[in-house]
C-alpha cells in the first residue's frame, strides 16, 4: 500500500477493466491503454505503442503513465464504491410466453435458444428433486477473474428449468453449481469444458454412453450440459462478449460443453471416480476445462482391425494438443477391448506408455508460444520440470506433460466401431452428486 501503480490494458478490455475496478471499489483508479493487438508484434511495433498515444485519451502514453504515478490524487479520483454483484431475485416476467421468452433473450439470460419458462410451478417441482432448502446457498462463482457472485438452490433451480432439466438431474446441476467453477472463462482463448458422469445416477436417469455418447440423443446429457452454460451467465457474472466474456472466436460446445456418462458396464478399466477416491456406488461429476476435442480411430482402414497400434495412434493424436492443457482420452468400449488384448489391462499402463512416448525436442518445446507464455515464468521460479525442461540441450526428448496423470482415459461409446476422441482438456474437481439428492 502507499506505492504509486498504473494497471495497463489494450484498448480491446477499456470497458472491461473499468467494469472490473467498478466491482472491486475502486470505480475511479487511473488506468492506461495501449492499441490492441500485442499478440504477434514485432518489438518494433511494440516501441511505436509505447511511443504513441493512448488510444482510449489521445493523450502520449508514457507521459500519461508518468504523470498518473506523480501527480497527487483528485478527490474525484479518491471516491470508492462497490458496483452491486448480486445475483438478482427470479424473474418470472411479463404476460405472454412470446414476451417472456423475448425479455431472457434480450437481457442475455439464454445461450439464444428457447427456454423453458421458469415459472413459479416449474421451479417448485425442480426444488423437489433435492432435500436442501431453497434459500441455502450454494456457492460463489465467477466466470473469470471478476468478482463472484453468490446464488443459493432456488436460483440454481431456475437455470435448471430453463436448460429444459427434469427434477431427477437437479442433483447433479447443484453438485456443479457447488464447485464455481463456470464453463465460460474470460479469456481471450475460446475455452471448452467437459464433465465425466460416473455411478448408478447414469442409469436411473437414462443418460446414454453407448451409441452417440456424446451426441444430441439423450435429454439429461442435453440439458445438464446447457443447464452448465447457463449458470455461467447468470449466477456466475460471465458470458456478455467483450465485457466478461473475451475469446476471440468463441468455442460451439459452449452451448451445451461435452457431457460424459462414463460406460463402465463395458469397460475392463477402473471407473474415473474410483481413480479419484471414491467408492464404485457413489455418483460423481468430475469438471474438466480447456481447448477443443478431436476424432481418432483404431484401424488402419474402415472396417479393419489387422494390428490396430492403438497407442501410436492416440500418441499421434496429443502431438497435436498444447500442453497448456491436458488429455483426455475418450475410448469406445471396442477400443479398450483391443488396447486390453494389447497389455494395457489397466489404465495406469496405458497412460505411462503414452507419457514416455508422445514427446518432442526441448527446441520444439521452448519454441512454442504457450510455453513461452505459461511455463517460462514457472521455469524462471525454479519449479520443476520447467526448469530442467528449459536449460537441457536443444536435442533432449520431453514428454508434452510433467506426469503420466495429466492423461486421463473414460470409456463411452457403443461398439460400433473401435473409435476415440481426445480432448485437450484438463482434469479439474471432482464431486459428490449424492450430497445433494
Amino acid at each position: 500500500m502507499g506505492i504509486p501503480a498504473v494497471p495497463m490494458a489494450t484498448r480491446a478490455f477499456a470497458d472491461l477493466a473499468k467494469s472490473n475496478a467498478g466491482k472491486r471499489g475502486m470505480p475511479h483508479i487511473r488506468t492506461a491503454f495501449t492499441p490492441h493487438p500485442v499478440w504477434g508484434k514485432t518489438p518494433e511495433q511494440l516501441m511505436a505503442y509505447i511511443e504513441g498515444n493512448d488510444p482510449v485519451t489521445g493523450k502520449p502514453l508514457m507521459k500519461e503513465i508518468i504523470d498518473r504515478l506523480t501527480v497527487p490524487l483528485s478527490a474525484e479520483d479518491q471516491k470508492t464504491g462497490m458496483m452491486d454483484v448480486s445475483v438478482g431475485p427470479p424473474m418470472y416476467g411479463p404476460d405472454t410466453l412470446d414476451n417472456l421468452q423475448a425479455l431472457y433473450l434480450n437481457n442475455g439470460m439464454t445461450d439464444f435458444l428457447p427456454v423453458i419458462i421458469p415459472t413459479e410451478e416449474k421451479v417448485d417441482a425442480m426444488l423437489k428433486g433435492t432435500s436442501h432448502h431453497p434459500d441455502e446457498v450454494v456457492g460463489k462463482m465467477a466466470a473469470g477473474a471478476f468478482a463472484p457472485w453468490t446464488y443459493t438452490v432456488k436460483q440454481v433451480a431456475v437455470n435448471a428449468v430453463m436448460a429444459g432439466c427434469e427434477p431427477e438431474y437437479f442433483p447433479i446441476i447443484l453438485a456443479i453449481a457447488s464447485t464455481g467453477m463456470a464453463a465460460l472463462g474470460s479469456s481471450t482463448t475460446s475455452f471448452a469444458y467437459s464433465m465425466v458422469i460416473n455411478g448408478p445416477i447414469r442409469d436411473k436417469l437414462n443418460m446414454n454412453y453407448g451409441i452417440g455418447a456424446l451426441g444430441p440423443f439423450a435429454q439429461p446429457n442435453a440439458t445438464i450440459g446447457r443447464a452448465w452454460t447457463l449458470l455461467g451467465k447468470n449466477l456466475g457474472n460471465g458470458g456478455i462478449p467483450g465485457d466478461t466474456y473475451m475469446g476471440s472466436q468463441g468455442n460451439n460446445t459452449n452451448y451445451n460443453n461435452i457431457v460424459i456418462a462414463e460406460n463402465e458396464k463395458e469397460s475392463p478399466w477402473t471407473p474415473f471416480h474410483v481413480q479419484k477416491g471414491f467408492k464404485p456406488a457413489e455418483n460423481v461429476v468430475s469438471l474438466f476445462a480447456g481447448e477443443d476435442i478431436r476424432q481418432g480411430h483404431g484401424a488402419r482402414r474402415a472396417g479393419v482391425l489387422e494390428n490396430p497400434m492403438f497407442d501410436d495412434q492416440i500418441s499421434d493424436i496429443f502431438r497435436t494438443l498444447t500442453s497448456q492443457f491436458d488429455a483426455l482420452v475418450i475410448c469406445d468400449p471396442l477400443t479398450i477391448k483391443r488396447l486390453v488384448e494389447q497389455g494395457y489391462d489397466t489404465k495406469e499402463k496405458l497412460t505411462e506408455w503414452l507419457w514416455k512416448n508422445t514427446t518432442r525436442t526441448a527446441k520444439l518445446y521452448r519454441d512454442s508460444a504457450f510455453v513461452y507464455t505459461f511455463h517460462y515464468p514457472r521455469a524462471l521460479k525454479g519449479e520443476e520440470p520447467y526448469k530442467t525442461w528449459y536449460s537441457c540441450p536443444e536435442d533432449t526428448q520431453i514428454p508434452y506433460w510433467p506426469k503420466p496423470d495429466n492423461i486421463v482415459l473414460v470409456c463411452a461409446g457403443g461398439q460400433t466401431n473401435p473409435f476415440f476422441q481426445v480432448g485437450n482438456l484438463s482434469y479439474r474437481v471432482s464431486v459428490s452428486i449424492d450430497k445433494w439428492m
